[in-house]
């Protein structure tokens, strides 16, 4: 009995506390704006009205279902007034909170109490703040106030430092809200704020904080997987919209420009981050020499400073950039990265090498994510010093029908061209690449045709080891070149060993390493083959190409750029443009009764003979009659001597 009593005691007490909470929101609904004014003046003007603060805490909490913009931006403008002048002593007040009971006579309790609780206040308010500028359905107005609001508590609430914890704060609610990459607060904060360099700075700090958060866990149990299946894709779907943000804001971040940094750098909060003012003090009694001497070493600390700022900044970049790679990348998102990262990201990082893994790790998973890669991985190998044995080897698997009309092939194919410019690539390397693109120009559009002549001819150029597949004759299993006699003059097409045929190629295009391709026992009969393309420019670009490329004077090599982004549009527009001097006519003067003149078959004329066709040799007189096959009498025309 005593404890139903209690449990209706309590549930009456909860109903008098919702019953009171409905009647002090009906009051506040009441409100006006003027009035809701009249709260705030009162709440600055003296402590008496302090119970104003929850009241006007209470309309900008966000989300309710009485939420107005116009009461939130006037409860936001009393309440920032109220915070700004107290964010000092509250700073102090939650360094005074850590002393020891035994240190705490020197303040009140009543004091301390007070303090913690408009601590808590603030905290409230930073928290409603960050939940209207996350809010996609926020008033647009509203949100610009308050991340003006936010970064304004960044700038001045830690004695002119930047408060770095309010702005961590504040990314993690960016991050983890639903906003899209377009939203504008995004476009907001980095148009307004990325300009400064200590916002640069903390954002990287928070945003590696950030993604470590996120990276997955390889020691997680999977038991219980199949129930927890419907939790896990949202997750992976909240995880995919947190790193589409911090891809975001990472690329919206302006590198750092060194001449920006030896000149001066703008900074957001009131005290540099990087370096300490020089001391001045007793300055002015200093001799002359004594104070050139200062001027030099207040000098020397100014490069020092723009020195240590770059490094600072590269270090965080690079940590932020790094940390943001370990994430499970969307594929869209992988792809764009993947795009940007020889321009945007590996010139800034401190030491570009730290990309090895995520660059190998993406060449290795082949298609158009290794076509990608292949820019930033061929920078780290060439400026760099990263050694890959197997590049030349995933280089070559690389090359398929597919790849010409992928939509980064431009670049591949003049990645492809730089690759294979050393001269001191093995012969059998740039055979196996020669013969595999020559074999590919049958089968690729005539804009790829294009590239693969350029591609080549290059080749050859640079490599006169191989210039003997030009004109090499068939190889036979033991190495030597015959033809098709032998020298006994005894024709050997006819063998019955198919291994030793005339016309079989050696070359084995399904092989995927080069060495084995066995490309230096065959021969570049596919380009010959390019002469008769029904592409007319292909067909001219081959002829073009026929020179001694034995003398490197002789020749000089092919811009692949001129050819790495055609199409059959750009084809046509060049044949439209091209001027011809001499044009192919066919004119008649009247209309042609035959389908062949007279003068095309000398010594036969064209008659008719009862409606059959009938062919009469001049020569010898005979007459042919073709063999009664047409059902259908028909008029035709017949050839007679003349």
């Amino acid at each position: 009995m005593a404890s139903s009593n209690a449990m209706t005691m309590m549930k009456s007490s909860q109903q008098q506390v919702m019953m009171m909470k409905k009647r002090k929101r009906k009051k506040e609904q009441q409100l006006s704006l003027g009035e809701l004014k009249t709260l705030g003046e009162q709440l600055l003007s003296s402590r008496s009205h302090i119970n104003n603060l929850p009241r006007l805490l209470n309309f900008i909490k966000h989300p309710r279902e009485d939420f107005h913009p116009a009461y939130a931006l006037e409860s936001l403008l009393s309440l920032q007034s109220f915070f700004t002048p107290l964010l000092l002593d509250l700073s102090a007040s939650r360094s005074r909170s850590s002393i020891s009971s035994s240190d705490a006579s020197t303040t009140t309790a009543a004091h301390l109490i007070y303090s913690t609780w408009l601590r808590s206040k603030f905290d409230d308010f930073l928290q409603s703040l960050f939940s209207i500028s996350t809010s996609a359905l926020s008033d647009p107005t509203l949100r610009e106030v308050v991340l003006e609001t936010i970064m304004e508590f960044v700038k001045v609430a830690n004695a002119g430092n930047f408060h770095s914890s309010i702005f961590h704060r504040f990314l993690h609610a960016i991050v983890h809200s639903t906003l899209g990459v377009g939203d504008i607060l995004l476009e907001l904060l980095a148009s307004k704020y990325f300009k400064y360099i200590d916002v640069r700075y903390f954002t990287y700090i928070s945003l590696e904080k950030i993604a470590r958060t996120l990276e997955p866990e390889d020691s997680a149990d999977d038991k219980g997987a199949t129930s927890e299946s419907a939790a896990g894709n949202r997750s992976r779907a909240s995880m995919e919209v947190c790193i589409r943000i911090i891809y975001h804001l990472l690329s919206r971040i302006p590198p750092l420009e060194v001449s920006v940094v030896e000149s001066n750098y703008e900074m957001w909060s009131c005290v540099d981050i990087f370096t300490r003012k020089f001391d001045k003090k007793n300055h002015d009694h200093l001799s002359d020499a004594e104070d050139k001497q200062q001027k030099l070493r207040l000098h020397d600390r100014k490069d020092f400073s723009a020195a240590s700022v770059t490094k600072k900044m590269k270090l965080k970049f690079s940590k932020a950039w790094i940390s943001f790679l370990r994430l499970p990348l969307p594929l869209d998102v992988y792809k764009e990265v993947l795009a940007t990262l020889h321009q945007a990201v590996i010139p800034h990082l401190s030491n570009p090498i730290m990309l090895c893994d995520f660059l190998t790790r993406s060449y290795d998973i082949g298609g158009v994510v290794s076509v990608m890669a292949l820019s930033s991985l061929y920078i780290l190998m060439t400026q760099h010093g990263l050694e890959y044995p197997n590049f030349y080897g995933k280089l070559y698997a690389l090359l398929e029908p597919s790849i010409f009309m992928a939509k980064y092939r431009a670049k591949f194919f003049e990645l492809i061209d730089s690759c294979l410019k050393s001269p001191l690539l093995p012969a059998y390397l740039a055979a196996a690449f020669c013969k595999k693109l020559s074999r590919l120009a049958l089968s690729v559009p005539p804009s790829g045709a294009l590239i693969i002549i350029a591609l080549v001819h290059n080749l050859l150029r640079r490599h006169p080891s191989i210039n003997f597949l030009v004109h090499q004759g068939y190889v036979n299993e033991a190495g030597k070149e015959t033809s098709a006699t032998d020298k006994s003059g005894v024709d050997r097409t006819d063998d019955t060993d198919s291994a030793s045929k005339q016309g079989i190629d050696q070359f084995d295009y399904e092989q995927s390493d080069p060495m084995k391709t066995n490309a230096m026992r065959s021969s570049l009969w596919e380009i010959d083959t390019l002469r008769h393309h029904y592409c007319p420019p292909v067909s001219r670009f081959v002829l073009s190409l026929e020179s001694d490329l034995t003398i490197r004077a002789k020749t000089s090599e092919v811009a692949v750029q001129d050819f790495s982004s055609g199409s059959y549009a750009t084809i046509f527009g060049e044949e439209i443009r091209r001027r011809v001097k001499q044009v192919p006519l066919a004119f008649y003067k009247s209309t042609p009764t035959s389908l062949f003149s007279e003068s095309d078959f000398p010594g036969w004329t064209f008659d008719l003979n009862d409606g059959e066709p009938v062919a009469v040799n001049d020569e010898n007189g005979t007459v042919d009659t073709p063999k009664e096959h047409d059902h259908i009498s028909v008029k035709r025309q017949c050839l007679v001597p003349v």
